[in-house]
């Protein structure tokens, strides 16, 4: 376990630290250390321990609405993920379910008319003469 020589409110502090967590301790020095400041820097508390416990009590506030938006966002992921679940299984049952054929019976009257219809429209009309043509208004 590493020392870390540490000040918080200009009083300097020894802390054990697991090796590699450095980083961390003093993160969490310097969130403490602004927090203690700010309380002596905001009102009329003087007091070192007054102002820890106050510290400590607003740190530990945080932590707890921390606590529950975490568990609120953990309880809308479920959700969600159920959800996009719940869709998934109902498209794959809809991609999986047999659909109607669609299959032309070209054999059936009303089909024929329309082919024909649609043959007579397409169909290149007759040359005209050169003598209809200049008849034609």
């Amino acid at each position: 376990m590493k020392q870390l020589e540490v000040h918080i409110m200009q009083q300097s502090y020894m802390l054990g630290c697991p090796e590699g967590q450095e980083a961390r301790l003093l993160a969490a020095v310097k969130h403490v250390d602004g927090a203690m400041s700010g309380i002596r820097d905001a009102g009329k508390i003087r007091g070192r321990e007054r102002i820890a416990v106050l510290a400590a009590l607003n740190v530990a506030f945080d932590l707890l609405d921390m606590q529950v938006q975490n568990s609120e966002l953990s309880q809308t992921a479920d959700a969600l993920q159920a959800q996009a679940a719940a869709q998934t299984a109902a498209m794959a049952d809809v991609q999986a379910a047999p659909g109607p054929q669609a299959s032309l019976d070209w054999d059936e009257p009303r089909l024929q008319s329309v082919m024909q219809r649609l043959d007579a429209a397409l169909a290149p009309l007759p040359a005209q003469s050169p003598d209809a043509a200049a008849s034609t208004p």
